[in-house]
């Protein structure tokens, strides 16, 4: 009953669901798998609102460069930098901590 088996079809076989199991495993765990696609995804997700914050912060500093430079001069931002940086209060003024 058991000789008409034949163990070359049977190693054959386990070698065939051996190597599926692979690459089912690669395919969903790998480098280049489902899970690695699905953090890469979240990363460059996350980095483009990182970016967005640098770029609106880049830009509000171009604004603030731009009013404190030779060709424009806004007055009021020079009085408040130079107030914060040197911590200078007038008499008139009450300072909250």
């Amino acid at each position: 009953m058991f000789r008409n088996i034949s163990f070359t079809g049977l190693g054959i076989t386990v070698v065939l669901v051996l190597v599926g199991a692979y690459f089912t495993f690669t395919a969903v765990q790998g480098n280049y798998g489902l899970f690695r696609r699905i953090q890469i995804e979240a990363e460059a997700e996350r980095l483009t609102l990182e970016l967005a914050r640098l770029e609106t912060q880049a830009a509000r500093m171009e604004i603030l460069t731009r009013r404190l430079s030779d060709d424009f001069l806004d007055l009021d931002l020079l009085d408040e930098r130079a107030r914060d940086v040197l911590g200078y209060v007038r008499p008139d003024e009450i300072v909250l901590p």
